[in-house]
């Protein structure tokens, strides 16, 4: 069934503050709507508003036909303990729920109440039973987890699962929905490059509208029709028709022409202000002059005197008229803006790291043999599927995990610095100010939280459990570790998830200003390829081959 999703005058916020308001957007069969804006602005909220999960402060949200099948699927970052792979499938394509309420609607029915409403109640969820694909589910799904690569079944627990197979669970939830309207919260987060293409290829060849979040440049480039912009800092809201690359050129010509507007407003206003600050002092001198040179009996020249007085005044009032009248100019705010740099540490031994003959075996798992070598300087892109070693090789090179065979080793006067994928870089049991103050001691609590403030964590982060922040809270944190403590190795393990667009811009400078060594693993093709790296290690079943960046 088609379906389109009308928002009309829609604001959102919490109680105390509206982060956006104003918007009107229409989501029709086969459109493809990506959501922008700094982390804080509004995007998973505008979601939920679109889903019916949260009521608007202002405005309205409808579908027609009104029963359409919305389907909004969240960043998920707990798995609920117990529920199997085939039971998350259920859950997040509605297809438990809508089996919940049709079992029930049947009961009622069969227990002998035949009132015209029990039976609309029973034809109602049955249809939507029958609409959200729940009878053949447990058939579909097995061929599909094989599809996507997931040598799990649907018995096995999500709990048990890796980053990558929660995100290939996650595609396959997806892939076996069947939604009216799509809602999805920062879909490509842990995928592979296999994954992200399959992704692509869904999402472009769906009919059903499409409303989606995501800080993967590469993926909105490829995908979206159309952008929403929530721009937190001059609290608007802004729809731009056509794709993600041709909203960056015409935002950047906004926002261009709004700054000449306002210095164009600003520079006739001080220009205006001036010459009836000059007429001003005229006027005053003029009556002054008169006062103290005109004498008394000289009625003639005290008239003239007083005419030329009184059209200076007039004049000064012509301009305060101009100045009143001009049309006024609001400044463009600027931005909150990450200001992050690496701190460099004193130049570590020629050679950084080696592997020699390494090998790694966990379980079914055997990683290598590897015989590889990390020098000074070395700027290395990592890539490969999920669950092929890379995690692996970075804990061998780093010295976290001793080989089974052969030899790894790393060289004298490294200083690590490391944000792994589950942002393990601070204590989870301490308030984030005090674990900040535990990894850097020689820092002053006072310099940490200004340290911390500038990287957007404030007194809340500050004093929360370092394991009860949002991901991308923890990634701020562990950047702001990486400015504190000087590194001359840098390890970065898909650094990108839940950072948002300014912030990944930020890195990719701060990447390019560092000159020490760097191991970089990521599934982002615009990071990889605005990133200088002379080497990228392809990681395949354990195997890893040396090749020249393409860049």
């Amino acid at each position: 069934m088609s379906a389109t999703l009308v928002a009309k005058n829609l604001a959102g916020g919490h109680a105390h503050r509206t982060l956006f308001e104003s918007l009107d957007l229409t989501v029709a069969p086969g459109d493809v709507v990506g959501v922008v804006g700094a982390n804080g602005a509004g995007k998973t909220t505008l979601l939920r508003l679109l889903a019916g999960d949260l009521p608007p402060l202002d405005g309205t949200v409808s579908t027609a036909p009104s029963d359409a099948f919305v389907g909004w699927l969240p960043q998920e970052h707990e798995r609920i303990e117990g529920e199997t792979v085939g039971g998350y499938v259920a859950r997040r394509t509605g297809a438990a729920a809508a089996t919940e309420a049709m079992e029930g609607a049947a009961a009622a029915l069969g227990s002998g109440d035949e009132s015209a409403a029990t039976a609309d109640a029973y034809a109602h969820s049955l249809d939507h039973w029958l609409a959200s694909g729940a009878p053949d589910l447990d058939e579909r799904l097995p061929p599909m987890l094989a599809e996507l690569g997931l040598d799990v079944g649907p018995d096995a627990l999500m709990t048990s699962l890796s980053g990558g197979q929660a995100a290939r669970a996650a595609l396959a939830v997806l892939m076996l929905s069947r939604f009216d309207l799509v809602l999805l919260d920062e879909p490509t987060n842990d995928l592979d490059l296999a994954g992200l293409e399959r992704l692509e290829t869904f999402v472009r060849g769906l009919r059903a509208g499409v409303v989606l979040v995501s800080h993967d440049r590469e993926f909105l480039s490829r995908v979206v029709t159309r952008v929403v912009e929530l721009d937190i800092a001059q609290h608007q809201v802004a729809v731009y028709d056509g794709g993600y690359d041709a909203f960056l050129e015409e935002r950047a010509v906004a926002r261009r022409h709004a700054r000449e507007a306002y210095e164009e407003f600003a520079e006739k206003k001080a220009d205006l202000v001036s010459r009836a600050r000059v007429q001003r002092e005229w006027s005053s001198q003029g009556v002054r002059n008169a006062m103290r040179k005109s004498p008394d009996n000289d009625k003639i020249r005290r008239r003239a005197q007083s005419e030329s007085s009184e059209k200076q005044a007039q004049k000064v009032r012509q301009m305060e008229s101009r100045i009143a009248r001009l049309e006024e100019v609001e400044e463009p705010r600027k931005e909150w803006e990450l200001r992050f740099s690496i701190a460099a540490a004193p130049r570590s031994s020629s050679v950084v790291a080696t592997l020699s003959d390494a090998v790694a075996r966990m379980g079914g798992f055997t990683f290598g043999p590897a015989s590889l070598q990390v020098s000074a300087g070395d700027r290395i892109g990592i890539t490969g599927p999920n669950g092929a070693g890379k995690t692996t090789l970075l804990r061998l090179l780093l010295g976290r995990l001793a080989p089974d065979a052969g030899r790894a080793g790393l060289g004298a006067s490294v200083a690590v610095g490391e944000i792994d994928q589950a942002r393990t870089g601070l204590d989870d049991d301490l308030p984030l100010g005090v674990a900040f103050e535990a990894a850097m001691p020689d820092m002053a609590p006072a310099d940490v939280r200004t340290l911390l403030a500038k990287f957007g964590l404030k007194a809340d982060q500050v004093t929360s459990l370092v394991g009860r922040l949002s991901p991308g809270e923890r990634t701020r944190a562990a950047m702001a570790l990486l400015q504190a403590r000087g590194v001359n190795l840098l390890v970065l393990d898909e650094p990108t998830n839940h950072l948002d667009l300014p912030a990944i811009e930020q890195l990719e400078q701060a990447l390019d200003s560092y000159d020490g060594a760097l191991l970089l693993v990521s599934h982002d093709r615009r990071l990889l390829d605005n990133v200088r790296l002379d080497q990228r290690w392809q990681v395949e079943d354990g195997r890893v081959v040396s090749q020249p960046s393409p860049g």
